[in-house]
């Protein structure tokens, strides 16, 4: 019997972990990678769609495309979505769906609007073949589309309308651990891309001395332990017609398979530390870790980032500290950063910071100058992921 097919694939990642992303899907097996503008095309086949989901760190979700047609305007849109797939199969009136929309084309310019056109397209054909219709479900549908316009280029391609299936339903940062939360806490795909970012590969310690409610430690370890990111969550995907359960059990024990106590070649894990002043986001963190099974791997203390001591051997410090935007906005913070660049260079000779920065201004209070600067957003705040050799 033939293989099936490999299909179009989006993956949403996001803004400044489009290189790691990519390099990151194509060892999973994805093929055509290319890396876009906060998102990764790829083409993948069942399983390698299946595999993704289940152990790809860094993607927000994977839209799989069902058709691309030109888009001039509502009436394109209209006929184009009616005409994108076997909807008979796909969307019979016994499931719900709810629509999503990006970009702009044709005068299509609120995604609202755009959103609705797509849903009014696929009521009026259901109540065509079928006299009755779906509902939409805003909150668990059985099938989520998403619906993205582009205007075109001059003297390229016209305006055009993509039209995809979400095979998660909602967002991959929810990784299932992660019922306790600090008051702005990183999504966890984000941790894990900066994690990325940084090459650290489990073999020397790391440390957070403002680990808040435990991401980017938890993300570090589950990668060095080959935690699946997947395996506690339900897809939008397992809803549809072509899903095939026997594919999937295999690649879900595949991503079981991979959750080791060693590093790959069995070597232990170094030493992961973490610092909190606050009892109660401490307890957050040591709940979360728990929940994500690497509890046993990471050392969770109480204290105040000044009287942070690391581990006896050199290895990568990882930190997101207040910058005032959500959090210490009253507090002193550029005395803050002045104490915490003191700690660094009196203490943490030969390790590499890695430091998330939303304030300029205050982490040159640091008295450290970055060797690499990496754009990224957090929360929709721009920031930089800096790093530092400390001497």
């Amino acid at each position: 019997m033939a293989s099936p097919s490999p299909f179009d694939v989006i993956a949403v990642v996001p803004p400044g972990l489009e290189e790691p992303a990519a390099a990151e899907l194509a060892a999973l097996g994805a093929s055509a990678v290319r890396p876009l503008r906060r998102a990764v095309a790829l083409r993948a086949d069942p399983a390698t769609f299946y595999r993704l989901h289940l152990q790809a760190r860094l993607p927000f979700r994977f839209l799989r495309q069902l058709a691309r047609f030109p888009c001039h305007g509502r009436e394109d849109l209209y006929e184009g979505v009616q005409r994108a797939a076997d909807w008979e199969r796909w969307l019979p009136p016994q499931l719900s769906f709810r629509v999503e929309a990006s970009g702009s084309a044709g005068g299509l310019n609120h995604s609202h609007y755009s959103a609705l056109q797509v849903k009014n397209a696929l009521v009026d054909l259901q109540r065509h073949l079928w006299g009755k219709r779906s509902s939409v479900d805003l909150d668990d549908p059985d099938v989520v589309l998403h619906l993205h316009l582009s205007p075109g280029r001059p003297g390229g391609a016209g305006p055009e309308a993509v039209l995809s299936l979400d095979g998660g339903g909602a967002s991959l940062h929810r990784r299932g651990y992660r019922a306790a939360m600090g008051l702005a806490p990183l999504k966890e795909n984000l941790a894990a891309g900066l994690i990325a970012h940084t090459g650290w590969d489990g073999r020397v310690p790391l440390a957070d001395p403002f680990c808040g409610s435990g991401t980017l430690l938890i993300e570090a370890a589950c990668r060095a332990l080959g935690r699946a990111p997947g395996l506690e969550r339900d897809f939008s995907l397992e809803r549809w017609p072509d899903f095939d359960a026997a594919l999937w059990t295999q690649e879900r024990s595949v991503a079981v398979a991979l959750a080791r106590h060693t590093l790959a070649d069995g070597q232990p894990l170094a030493p992961i530390v973490g610092m909190e002043r606050e009892a109660n986001v401490l307890a957050m963190a040591r709940t979360n870790a728990a929940a994500a099974g690497v509890a046993d791997w990471i050392d969770l203390q109480q204290g105040d980032c000044r009287d942070f001591r690391p581990p006896d051997a050199p290895g990568v410090l990882v930190c997101n500290p207040p910058y005032g935007d959500r959090l210490g906005a009253d507090d002193d913070l550029e005395a803050l950063y002045g104490d915490l660049g003191r700690m660094l260079k009196q203490r943490c000779g030969g390790w590499t910071l890695w430091l998330l920065s939303g304030n300029p201004a205050l982490t040159g209070a640091l008295r450290m100058k970055a060797s690499r600067r990496v754009p990224v957003s957090n929360g929709g705040i721009d920031c930089r992921w800096l790093r530092y050799d400390i001497r």
